[in-house]
């Protein structure tokens, strides 16, 4: 569980994208093309195949579906958001993680997910639903925001996998590290399983 929590520090930190500097944490996401023992090949979302060295210690972790309605306060989450047109931000995506796991990145850093999107991992505060719908109040050391849950987005929390998941066309989110001659290495894989992909 503690090598656990560090790696998934490394994914919900700010941390920057795909092709980021040498040393620097590197986001991956896609389908899974091959693996071995020592490498995973992903088809990248942004389309290159790109390999990922990993151990026989890199852990793996599934995802499952959760409800917006069932966030309440005292839960720590992270959230990817954007701007909304409307004024503040709403939301991509919601991780519900294991009390377990309270405190992983916690702040609010830039994303990659799409353009402009931030994350924020903060506990809530304050779980409305109101006549314009659902919203999360998140406090974090720095300070607050509240972010609109439309309907329809992905709500999800952490769920048990093995490597035996990581097989071809699987989708996955991998928190990458490049090192100085270019190549990329991970000590963590989120995976999709029973029909639910990592939305982050």
């Amino acid at each position: 569980m503690r090598r656990l929590l560090a790696t998934v520090a490394i994914i919900l930190a700010g941390a920057s994208p795909l092709l980021a500097a040498d040393g620097e944490p590197a986001r991956v996401r896609g389908t899974i093309e091959s693996v071995s023992d020592t490498s995973l090949s992903v088809v990248s979302r942004e389309g290159p195949t790109v390999s990922i060295a990993i151990t026989p210690e890199t852990a793996v972790r599934g995802v499952k579906a959760a409800k917006a309605e069932d966030i309440k306060a005292g839960d720590f989450v992270g959230v990817a958001s954007v701007p909304a047109a409307a004024g503040g931000d709403g939301a991509l995506e919601v991780l519900i993680f294991p009390a377990a796991m309270k405190g992983t990145g916690e702040g609010s850093y830039p994303w990659d997910l799409q353009e402009g999107s931030t994350m924020t991992n903060a506990t809530v505060s304050n779980a409305v639903e109101g006549v314009d719908g659902r919203s999360l109040t998140l406090t974090y050391p720095e300070g607050s925001k509240t972010i609109a849950l439309p309907d329809g987005i992905p709500v999800v929390t952490f769920a048990e996998a093995t490597k035996a998941d990581l097989v071809k066309g699987a989708t996955v989110f991998v928190p990458a590290k490049k090192a100085a001659d270019g190549t990329l290495s991970t000590g963590f894989v989120v995976v999709g399983t029973n029909g639910v992909v990592p939305p982050m």
